[in-house]
């Protein structure tokens, strides 16, 4: 993180409100203690800056201030990366069957063979021709995957495995438990009556060749994979995964060690990646630029990359170099400032080279809400991916709201209601840290029990939490 983008203390446009410090010490939270204060339910807090007074740019002149005019709004500037990312060549690919879980289907899946490609039995049992009682067959029984055993006289019976080929001139299947075997004569006996076909999977049940099976634009989902294998794919044509390079900027991040001497922990370099990923990017390098212009202009004019994201440096401090180096670059500006709190100076570009630049602030909450609002509808697009259906959910309790502008939350979902966490200020992560999502709150705020729409963090779904995981107070 940065402490130089414009929602810190000391910069115009802060989101600090009047009142204690940051190092005040928070409100009595009764019993509540460690992780499980910071899942408390949301409220204003001293050190937050989330409350009803932090009013980032108080109005001059009867109106807003200038940054507030240039920014726009939040529905609208995800919007703007969606189509971005639509609007852009894609690239495509053909990846082996064992590579392509999570990517997106450039053409449509259709049967390359007929499934079931030939009669089979659904069930261990007899094959038998004609009406009963059958004599059996003495040439042993009838396995799955051996080739065609030759037509099934009528009055016959022999033993066949599931998924096994059906002999022609078969009538039906009789399940092993439903039938009984004389063995003196050498007789086959149905204990109920015999439909003709019954347990029989005819060729092509399921499919035919060239059957269209799945529309373009679908995910491939575990049994998609299925699907593809059992109608004849070792390949699968998919949009590839955009490539995006992470460059971490700011002379004051450590990579490792404690803080000291005023240089603090780059929260933003181990996160952004992994993150990245999750939303389905192809992460080719992660490199840390520090405050050098020149640098960062090299390497947004030379990245391979389909995506370019910057984290930090893109407010008008002394040593913030995104805007310059993207006018000197010929980029054009997509979205240039967000109506949303945390993250207002987040940015999107068009790079001369037709790539993209996605400008986190450099605050960790902040360069989420940058994420999720700029960086995820754009790496959808690229990828091909339609928008997910919105949802929404009750709030539990009362949420302050910023006067002008959308703001994010993080939430856990409990008894179908959104309860949001405490830690939610743009230079937190504690909050995020045990969420299941962000809330999105309207400007002007919620009250207990409204419907706030909730953007999903890409992991929330992936394992089980419990509170004896997480620490979460649920009370």
């Amino acid at each position: 993180m940065t402490g130089r983008d414009s929602q810190s203390a000391a910069a115009p446009g802060n989101e600090q409100p009047p009142g204690p410090s940051a190092g005040a010490a928070p409100p009595d939270t009764g019993d509540l203690d460690g992780v499980d204060e910071a899942l408390a339910l949301v409220g204003p807090r001293p050190d937050d800056g989330t409350g009803p007074a932090a009013d980032p740019v108080p109005p001059t002149g009867g109106g807003p201030g200038p940054h507030r005019r240039r920014a726009a709004a939040w529905p609208a500037a995800r919007a703007r990366a969606g189509q971005a990312g639509h609007a852009a060549v894609p690239r495509t690919r053909r990846v082996p069957l064992d590579e392509a879980l999570g990517q997106v289907l450039a053409e449509p899946l259709a049967a390359l063979c007929d499934l079931p490609s030939f009669d089979t039995s659904a069930m261990d049992g007899w094959a038998v021709a004609g009406p009963g009682p059958w004599t059996l067959r003495g040439d042993g029984s009838i396995l799955a995957g051996h080739g065609d055993s030759g037509p099934l006289p009528d009055g016959t019976a022999v033993r066949i495995a599931t998924g096994a080929r059906i002999p022609p001139e078969t009538t039906a299947v009789i399940r092993s438990e439903h039938a009984r075997v004389d063995a003196a004569a050498q007789q086959l006996h149905a204990d109920r009556e015999v439909t003709p076909g019954q347990d029989i999977r005819p060729r092509g049940q399921e499919c035919r060749t060239g059957d269209r099976l799945l529309p373009a634009l679908a995910v491939v989902t575990p049994p998609v994979l299925g699907l593809a294998a059992a109608a004849g794919y070792d390949e699968l044509l998919t949009f590839a995964r955009p490539r995006v390079e992470i460059l971490v900027l700011g002379d004051e991040l450590l990579a490792s060690s404690l803080p000291h001497d005023g240089l603090i922990r780059d929260a933003l370099g181990p996160m952004i990646g992994p993150w990245l990923r999750a939303l389905g990017a192809e992460v080719l390098a992660t490199r840390r630029l520090g405050d050098d212009a020149e640098a960062l202009h090299r390497a947004v004019t030379t990245s391979e990359a389909d995506v370019v994201v910057t984290t930090g440096g893109t407010a008008a401090g002394p040593v913030d170099h995104v805007h310059p180096v993207l006018r000197k670059a010929g980029a054009e500006l997509l979205v240039d400032q967000v109506a949303v709190r945390p993250g207002h100076p987040m940015l999107l570009a068009r790079l001369a080279t037709g790539k993209y630049l996605v400008g986190l602030p450099g605050n960790p909450l902040a360069a989420v809400s940058g994420l999720l609002t700029l960086a995820e509808p754009l790496l959808r697009g690229l990828a091909g991916r339609p928008a997910p259906a919105p949802y929404s959910a009750p709030v539990k309790d009362e949420v302050h709201g910023h006067p002008h502008d959308t703001r994010l939350v993080p939430v856990v979902h409990r008894d179908d209601q959104l309860v949001p966490l405490h830690y939610n200020g743009p230079a937190m992560l504690r909050g995020t840290a045990a969420a299941d999502g962000l809330a999105v709150v309207p400007p002007g705020g919620a009250r207990a029990g409204d419907e706030l729409e909730v953007l999903d963090l890409p992991w929330a779904t992936l394992a089980p939490w419990t509170p004896s995981d997480t620490g979460r107070c649920f009370t």
